[in-house]
């Protein structure tokens, strides 16, 4: 129960608010908790976390896939003998950042305490790396996990979880 003046804890039967000394006129009202930014979007981080993750990794797999036959020796392709095995560590880092991708939603979905910061590191290196997509998940990511209060709600949530 709050006061409706300045939003004070109010017990019932209380004459006056004890922060700003408003009147406390007929009943007090009980107000519902308001959902934090982490508990409302944290289901939805994790699931854009799994879908960059899937695309990443067809992205990979497509790369690791040319590089082996396109470019392989006496594939016919005429290109340089570097370009092979660089695709293909491309490929394997692309299909790594992938599993990372993976690993985080996972654990934001199941409010694992490692997965708020893992998720983050992922978002910075994102912002940069997959133009527009993961820009917009990099960004979102960190609206909702980044503020200090989010680190509070997150640990909270991952507390009530274990409980």
């Amino acid at each position: 129960m709050f006061c409706d003046g300045c939003g004070t804890a109010v017990q019932p039967g209380q004459p006056f608010c004890s922060s700003c000394g408003k009147q406390i006129v007929g009943s007090v009202i009980a107000m519902q908790s308001r959902r934090g930014r982490v508990q409302q979007h944290i289901h939805l981080v994790g699931i854009f976390w799994f879908a960059i993750s899937a695309f990443n990794s067809l992205i990979g797999v497509v790369l690791y896939i040319l590089a082996h036959t396109l470019l392989a020796p006496g594939g016919g392709a005429g290109a340089p003998t570097f370009l092979r095995p660089l695709l293909s560590a491309v490929s394997i880092i692309v299909i790594g950042g992938s599993a990372l991708g993976f690993f985080a939603g996972w654990g934001l979905l199941h409010r694992e305490p490692w997965a708020r910061v893992l998720a983050l590191v992922l978002a910075f290196f994102v912002l940069f790396i997959n133009i527009p997509i993961g820009t917009a998940v990099g960004v979102y990511t960190m609206w909702v996990l980044l503020p200090g209060e989010s680190e509070e709600e997150y640990d909270a949530l991952v507390t009530a979880r274990a409980a």
